[in-house]
């Protein structure tokens, strides 16, 4: 099924897409480096815009922080440099230290899920996969008011979610090691029976019908448990990004969200125009987000429209091609551009961790202080 139109021209400009970002952070014991149980603490200090914009999460140590909806990066850019003061302020007033990182670095001790109904319902459901070590990830939501072609988006999408997935990788430490995986949070996460790539559907009843079929199946919940990585969001008339690891510094997470942004108008546009999405096999999607876990910017990744492994930078570049006009429309080109020359210098979050490992003779201490000040800085 192709997606028609119910108004407006071709001819007419495109406005610019909204933006909103959710960001999960890890409350870290500055001495040990493990998990701290003080979310409780840290969100009853935040005050005033922050209190408003934080969420409670399902693990004791880690708070969520969410943007107001914007258009411009810069206003978006200074929404999280603000919530990450807040926040880490509010940490260090419980004595911890807020870290922007996907996956629990060191250790967690307390793993029991905050006192809410549903969190303990899932807890029932799913046993000990609710309680591993805690996970962060950004949240990256585009205005897309139709949701029929909310969902044609997201079919467009699955060749090009693992280029996200590597550029935001940011978890490559499990136990105090190196797993070798760029996204351990990512391999975690598999776990879920949930979260994954998202499926093609036909439509949005088609989509509709087949969360009915996997809650009434026990998989999910509810439909707030559709965890895929791309999906029409159950609260907001957006697309729901969710595939990366929570990026270290505030420009990765902005530079994240323009290519987001401007890769979900560019085939909102190929939707429209009624051009099909590529119907690619469910193990292949699968191979290609395992691999861009794995390699994160440093290695190949699966070019899913030709079905072969191409070096990642190559792919970023094709990337940036496929969005550019709709970056340009936006006026978001030139700091993609920019920030992503800065990423290939200095490597994503994985990378730069590794970078700090190799020099300190594996002082995971070090790497979280790197952390630390990466995720406070702006």
């Amino acid at each position: 099924m192709t997606y028609r139109p119910a108004v407006a021209s071709d001819l007419e400009p495109a406005a610019p897409l909204t933006l909103g970002v959710e960001e999960e952070y890890l409350l870290l014991d500055a001495r040990t480096g493990e998990s701290l149980p003080v979310a409780d603490q840290v969100l009853t200090a935040l005050s005033g815009a922050a209190r408003d914009q934080s969420r409670q999460e399902f693990r004791h140590s880690m708070v969520e922080m969410v943007t107001p909806v914007t258009v411009e990066l810069a206003e978006l850019r200074g929404h999280l440099v603000a919530l990450r003061r807040s926040a880490g302020d509010a940490a260090e007033a419980a004595g911890a230290r807020l870290v922007a990182v996907g996956a629990t670095p060191v250790h967690e001790r307390h793993r029991t899920v905050p006192d809410e109904p549903r969190y303990h319902a899932m807890s029932r459901r799913f046993g000990p996969v609710a309680h591993d070590p805690a996970v962060c990830g950004c949240h990256v939501h585009v205005g897309v008011a139709d949701r029929e072609l909310a969902v044609q988006v997201c079919n467009h999408l699955r060749p090009w979610l693992p280029v996200i997935q590597a550029i935001t990788a940011n978890s490559p430490l499990h136990d105090g090691r190196d797993t070798g995986h760029a996204s351990w949070r990512s391999m975690q996460l598999e776990r879920w029976p949930s979260i994954g790539p998202t499926p093609h559907f036909d439509s949005a009843a088609d989509y509709d019908a087949t969360v009915a079929e996997l809650i009434d199946a026990g998989v999910m919940l509810d439909a707030a448990m559709v965890y895929w990585y791309a999906r029409p969001s159950a609260a907001y008339p957006t697309v729901e990004i969710r595939v990366g690891d929570v990026c270290p510094g505030v420009d990765d997470a902005v530079l994240v969200a323009g290519l987001v942004r401007a890769l979900v108008a560019t085939l909102a546009e190929e939707a429209r125009a009624g051009r099909p999405a590529p119907r690619i096999r469910d193990c292949l999607v699968s191979a290609a987000h395992w691999r861009a876990a794995h390699d994160g910017l440093e290695g190949d990744l699966i070019d899913l429209r030709a079905g072969v492994a191409r070096p990642a930078w190559d792919l970023v570049g094709d990337l940036v091609e496929e969005v550019a006009p709709a970056l340009t429309r936006h006026g978001d080109l030139d700091y993609v551009r920019d920030q992503l020359a800065r990423l290939r210098r200095d490597g994503n979050g994985a990378t730069r961790q590794r970078r700090v490992m190799a020099r300190t003779d594996n002082d995971v201490r070090a790497v979280l202080d790197h952390l630390a000040a990466e995720t406070r800085a702006g």
